[in-house]
This record gives structure tokens, sequence and C-alpha cells, in this order.
């Protein structure tokens, strides 16, 4: 057997490759970002092509700077950022539009139309999904509607659509697979995630052309095999699992029965917990996700809190404000003071996710005085996503039932030891940092490992899961309940900004 499994992570800025042994551990990486365009103001588009170059530039660089052969390699996972939407020409392979980005926020106003329709609760039903943006489903009803003949060629079936996992896989395996996965479909706004297809009713609601759809199959099976001429020479490596990058984590953090969830934090951040194999509808405008299918068994749900923006508010400290030079600053800017001395920062800068759902909320800087410091900046960007984390959290124990005991925590920032105390602090329970925060990565890396018998079972994963850093709550329940109180004062002024008065 060969003694590797591949992992491609594609997010949002940028592209990791990891390279994992049988033990679950890293024995390969590169990174790579890749440009972010803003033609617009709430518009967020990327260069599908530009990623996939990017993601076989990491590959390269993954594999030779751990001398590992391609032919060592027994499988390729891939996870990848959600909802951020792809079409191509199934012809020539090229796309047709820059893709539109899950932040973006151009069909906010057709969304609002669908709610007036009365849309809101059948789509909900279906779907598992609120009615927003944030979803495949308007940003391609969009590109049909405004690229020049885009929908003419569509209905011919000479396009193909897809998120970043279908991209991928068509371009490794020469244009010859266009597939995505249960989890990823179920971000679309346009797959019944009780039925298991796509749902002709929302396709038409949509006038989406039922040509342009990938196939839909399990999350850890094998989809195809890499073109050589694509990948690194003559061997043929299956591609054997796709998630997507919240799913994946939920499944690399060893979340596999119902009840466990964890917190991911990246660009934005998002709260999973698993529900087994029933989908469990929210009344707090939480999301019910497909979790995985793992080849023929029934799929796993999950509840899902989605933050739009916590790492993503650093970058902007970083390339917008030139407050900071690297995301590590923060660290010792938040030391610097001894508390937030009534700094609040609402990181609304593309609207407000879960439980809000404000398209038209805007990022607000308040409780500066002549007094505050970059140091009460930097602890207010990085508190705002434990207070995000905790709005959802709530949300989700109301909505399950279940009281979390503790919360799994992985991903960039999760090495941050004053964020990761506070997030501690202000949930008031323990939060879990594993020896592999790359979970989303590992998630796909095991799904792959699972479909060609790389690894057994899931019990054999659980077992792989090493606690790094544990944090216990430090500040008592009458200050958490202080400190929640003003954040939501901020979040109030911030929603409707963006409205036309």
């Amino acid at each position: 057997m060969n003694k590797y499994i591949l992992s491609i992570d594609q997010g949002t800025t940028g592209s990791t490759v990891l390279i994992f042994d049988h033990d679950g551990q890293i024995k390969g990486r590169a990174y790579s970002e890749f440009n972010q365009h803003y033609p617009q103001p709430g518009w967020v588009e990327h260069d599908a092509e530009e990623i996939w170059l990017v993601t076989l530039k990491v590959i390269g660089a993954a594999l030779s700077t751990s001398n590992i052969r391609p032919n060592d390699l027994n499988a390729i996972g891939i996870t990848n950022q959600r909802e951020t939407t792809v079409l191509w020409d199934r012809a020539n392979g090229k796309p047709v539009a820059n893709a539109i980005v899950w932040q973006d926020r151009r069909t906010a106003h057709y969304c609002d139309e669908l709610k007036e329709r009365g849309f809101e609760e059948m789509i909900r039903q279906k779907t598992g999904l609120v009615i927003d943006s944030y979803f495949s489903g308007t940003k391609v009803k969009w590109l049909l509607d405004n690229v020049t003949g885009l929908r003419a060629r569509a209905e011919r079936g000479e396009i193909a659509f897809g998120t970043i996992d279908s991209w991928l896989v068509w371009n490794l395996t020469g244009g010859k697979v266009h597939v995505t996965d249960y989890s990823n479909a179920s971000r679309t706004l346009l797959y019944n995630i009780q039925e298991l297809r796509w749902d002709d009713e929302l396709l038409e609601l949509l006038n989406i052309p039922k040509a342009i759809l990938p196939e839909v199959k399990a999350s850890s099976c094998i989809y195809g095999e890499t073109d050589p001429e694509m990948f690194f020479g003559t061997h043929r490596i299956p591609v054997a699992g796709i998630a997507g990058d919240q799913q994946a984590a939920l499944f690399g953090q060893g979340c596999h029965s119902a009840g466990l969830a964890k917190n991911t934090y990246g660009t934005g951040s998002f709260v999973l917990m698993n529900t087994g194999n029933q989908a469990v509808f929210s009344n707090e405008k939480l999301l019910t996700t497909i979790a995985w299918g793992i080849g023929d068994e029934p799929v796993q749900y999950a509840l899902e809190g989605a933050i739009f923006i916590t790492g993503a508010a650093v970058q902007w400290l970083r390339d917008g404000l030139k407050m900071i030079k690297s995301a590590a600053e923060t660290k010792a800017l938040a030391r610097s003071v001894p508390d937030n001395e009534g700094v609040y920062f609402v990181p609304a800068l593309v609207g407000l996710g879960a439980p809000h759902w404000d398209p038209y909320a805007r990022g607000l800087l308040i409780g500066i005085t002549r007094g505050t410091t970059q140091g009460h900046i930097a602890r207010a960007v990085l508190e705002s996503m434990t207070y995000q984390t905790r709005d959802v959290i709530e949300a989700m124990q109301r909505d399950s039932g279940i009281f979390l005991r503790e919360l799994r925590c992985d991903g960039g920032a999760s090495v941050n030891s004053v964020l990761m105390q506070f997030q501690s602090d202000i949930l008031g329970v323990p939060v879990e940092v594993p020896s592999i925060v790359e979970t989303t990565a590992l998630g796909a890396a095991y799904l792959a490992g699972l479909a060609t018998g790389f690894w057994n079972s899931r019990e054999e994963l659980a077992q792989k899961w090493q606690l790094e850093n544990r944090y216990t709550p430090r500040i008592d329940e009458a200050e958490r309940e202080r400190l929640f109180r003003r954040w939501h004062k901020a979040v109030e002024r911030s929603k409707g900004w963006a409205l036309d008065d």
C-alpha cells in the first residue's frame, strides 16, 4: 500500500496542501495565497483559473520539499471554501466569468424578493438553509442572467456549474469527472437534503437548468483518477474524499457522533454540531446541513452557525489599516492592555451571518475614547470572534436541547492563546485545541483514506485525536454576562446600516 494521503485545503484566501502518513501526522506541506477581487462594494470574486494554478503549484511544493513522490500517494482528498460559485465551458475547461465568493452580497435584494414572495419556509424544509446571498443558488442565477449568452449556452448543456471542489476534481481528472459530494451540494440552495436529490421545484424557482449540475456522490468514495498530463507524471491517483471545509473539520476533529461540536477559526468561523442521521431543523436561524456520507451508509447531518468574518478581520487590520504586519502580532497587542476598556468591534464587513442574518449590517467600532490604543482595537477584534461564537452556540443549544460541555477548536487562530482563553471565558466551558489544528485538511484526508482502505474505520480515526491545549474559564458569571450584554448593544447598532434611507 502507498504510504501517504495528499489533502488539498482550498480556502478563501489561499490554498494549502498537506501530506499525511498512516498515523495522521503531517509529512509535507505548502501554502500560497491568491488574489481577492472586490469590483464593487459588497462584491467578492476569485479567478478560478488562478485557484487551480495556485493549487497545482502548492501540490508540487509539498511533494518536493518533503521528498515524497507522486507514486507514494494512496489517494487525494479535497476540502474547499463552500458556496463559492464557478461556471465553466465544458469544451475548453475555462471559466466563463470570475467565481462569485461565498462572502459576496450582490444577490441580497433578490433574496429579499424571495422572502417577500413567501418562499422562506419551503426552501428551509427542502434545503435546511435560510434564504441568503451566502449560498450558491442565487449566485448561479445572477451569472446566467448577467453574462451575455450564458443562459442559452447553459440550457444547451455547454456549461458546467460547481463549487470549488467540483472545479478542482474536473481539472485533476482532465475534465473527465463532474461531481460534488453531499456536503457541498447541501450548501447550494438547490439540493433536497432529505430526499438527496437536486430539487426540480427549486431549480424552476431560480430558473437554473439541470444540465449544468454535477453528479452528487458520497463524501468518501472514489470519484475518479488524476490525469497524468495534469498531475506530475504517469501514475494515476484516486481522488477519493470530498467535503466542504467545515464538515471536513468536524470529521477531522473526531466529532463522529451526535452531540459533538467544533468551531473552526478561518476567514470566517463555523460552529457545527453533529446531529446524527436525523436532520434537526432550526428555530434559531441556524442551518441544517449534511455533514457527510460515507460510502453507502446513511448520511449524517449537522446544525451549523456560519459566522462570516473572524480571521478576515485580522487581515483587515493588516492589509486595510496597516496596523500589523502579521496576524501573530495581535496576541502581543491584545496582551498590552488589561481589558477592552469598553471598545467593541462588530465585524459585519459583509453583513452578519448566524443567528442574525442581516446582509445590510456593516462593521462597527464603538466605545473609542482618547485613551483607546492599538491594543484595545486588537483585543476588540479578537474578542468579536468569541462573542459571535457564543451567539451561535446559545442558539444551537436551544435548537438541539444539548448543552455543550466543551468546544473543540481548530483553524489558524486557535494557536492564539489570548483568543482561546477568552473564548473559554465568554462561553463558561472548557475549550480544547488538538495537536493538529489543520483539522479541515485532516478530515478530507481521512475521508479519502477510508474510501481506499488506507484506514479501516472511524473508530480507528477517532483514536488519533490528541489534545494540545485545554483552556478553562477564568472570569466570573457576572463579568461574563456584562461583557456579553454590551456586545449585543453594539451588534444592534450595526444592523441595517447599508439599507437605503
